[in-house]
């Protein structure tokens, strides 16, 4: 998410109560989360495990739980608890909206909304697009050009993102938004969750049948194909022409490559290369999936024999 405006190393470290190293004038011009950032960005890391990650990333403020030392060019606020001083300005920042403050929102005149359409803030919608019954479109949605979005689907909800402390999960602020390009079709009753700083975002031209979910931070490329009842845990790409049939189920950070094909019921838990298709839970190529499930089939007439 990017500021309203830049702000300082200091007014920043300030509003967290927080020590920082580096030029006091050094600038702010975003939060974002470790999959998303950019330069000017500021990121929270709290565990050994990342530090170096987060400390070579885009992100030019690193807030930080340990006292490092600090790449040039960037700057370090340092916080016991980075996740709390994290979600802290996140609410700062973009506080929940309230339902009957959201006049900020742009609908183009040819466009058709039906009944019940609920519209939150920053939300623009497209040339020619129509918002059937019952759909939500949370804040920061942006809607293309001849969407067709289906009755009771909801964009741009809170991310699905935790840190567990001792007995409780603590919800990390969303403060993302959802991107859905032109001539996209969304089915009934689907759910597309924003980014948790960044954008969700679906290309251009990708149809997506009923009752699918996709997670935050999720960018699917341009003409993909996805049956009802397929299922995208956060931080996915899935890159242009995929078809993915009923059912399928991915995790988290994996690439899924251009024209690849997942059949049904099938179980994403790796990175898929693009032009062949995959079948299984873990999904392998079908070929070979296939030749397993004969030779399963013949195993009991081995066991007989023996």
């Amino acid at each position: 998410m990017k500021l309203n405006r830049p702000y300082s190393l200091k007014e920043i470290a300030q509003l967290i109560n927080c020590q920082f190293i580096g030029d006091e004038n050094h600038l702010v011009n975003g939060l974002n989360e470790i999959h998303g950032v950019e330069n000017g960005d500021l990121v929270f890391v709290d565990h050994p495990k990342y530090y170096s990650k987060a400390l070579n990333s885009a992100a030019t403020t690193i807030l930080i739980d340990k006292l490092v030392d600090c790449p040039e060019g960037k700057a370090l606020i340092i916080s016991d608890k980075p996740f709390d001083s994290y979600n802290f300005l996140a609410k700062h920042f973009a506080p929940i909206s309230s339902p009957h403050n959201q006049e900020q929102h742009y609908i183009h005149p040819s466009a058709v909304i039906y009944p019940n359409v609920f519209i939150g803030k920053n939300v623009r919608i497209g040339k020619n697009s129509r918002i059937y019954p019952g759909v939500a479109l949370m804040d920061n949605t942006t809607i293309g050009e001849n969407v067709f979005i289906g009755p009771n689907s909801v964009l741009g909800y809170y991310a699905f993102y935790y840190k567990k402390k001792e007995n409780i999960y603590d919800r990390m602020h969303t403060i993302g938004g959802v991107e859905i390009g032109d001539n996209v079709e969304i089915g009934a009753s689907c759910t597309i969750d924003a980014g948790v700083s960044s954008i969700t975002k679906i290309g251009k031209g990708t149809k997506i049948d009923n009752h699918v979910h996709i997670g935050h931070d999720v960018v699917v490329g341009e003409n993909c194909l996805m049956a009802a009842g397929v299922g995208i845990a956060g931080c996915t790409t899935i890159e242009d022409e995929v078809t993915l049939w009923g059912q399928v189920g991915c995790t988290s950070n994996v690439t899924i490559g251009k024209g690849a094909v997942i059949l049904a019921q099938s179980g994403i838990s790796k990175d898929l290369e693009g032009g062949k298709t995959y079948f299984g839970s873990p999904c392998g190529e079908v070929k070979e999936k296939f030749k397993e499930m004969a030779a399963l089939r013949m195993l009991p007439n081995v066991i007989k024999k023996l």
